[in-house]
């Protein structure tokens, strides 16, 4: 078995499905790590990861992470998937736009199990649905929380339950504590 470029990677994707592959992007080591990429409509986005883990050419076996970006200006949340072949040593990146007001991704669960929990996160923090997913709930958050903690339009409350959701700086908790303790030793 031979490691393919992240080129011929797309292509054998895009071969597959067409124009619901598109926007290759080629990584730039030169400028730091940044991985080669191509987005995929969001309703083909099981059937891309199967046809990626299952096709022995390319035998992406390992999902390495799946994160969400929220991009408010182009209204969207991307899912971004990170896949690694043990057998071939080749990687790509995959990410899938889908609108900020109905954010809704096939679930990868049953590709890759290891998507359970990160898929319960990106819902969690981000709002994205991944529809299929077996125990789509909050995982980080208490499941009456309002709202979504990494939309960069989020405004947090200032308490839940009663109890404030924000600290005060342990610089000015310093202060605090050296004004109370202060003696006249210095005298």
């Amino acid at each position: 078995m031979s490691r393919l470029d992240s080129r011929a990677i797309f292509d054998a994707a895009a071969g597959r499905f067409g124009d619901a592959v598109y926007d290759f992007q080629p990584g730039v080591p030169k400028d730091g790590p940044r991985d080669s990429c191509f987005k995929v409509k969001p309703d083909k986005v099981r059937d891309l990861m199967t046809f990626l883990r299952d096709d022995s050419a390319l035998r992406f076996d390992f999902l390495q992470s799946l994160t969400g970006v929220d991009w408010p200006k182009l209204n969207v949340l991307q899912s971004v998937y990170h896949l690694y072949s043990y057998s071939h040593r080749h990687e790509i990146c995959v990410k899938a736009d889908s609108p900020r007001d109905k954010p809704v991704v096939p679930s990868v669960v049953s590709v890759w199990k290891t998507a359970d929990w990160l898929e319960r996160e990106q819902f969690d923090l981000l709002g994205i649905v991944y529809d299929g997913h077996p125990d789509l709930r909050r995982i980080l958050m208490p499941d009456d929380w309002v709202g979504y903690p990494l939309r960069k339009d989020y405004k947090e409350a200032k308490e839940y339950r009663g109890m404030p959701t924000s600290r005060p700086s342990p610089l000015d908790l310093l202060l605090v504590y050296d004004k109370a303790h202060k003696t006249d030793v210095m005298q």
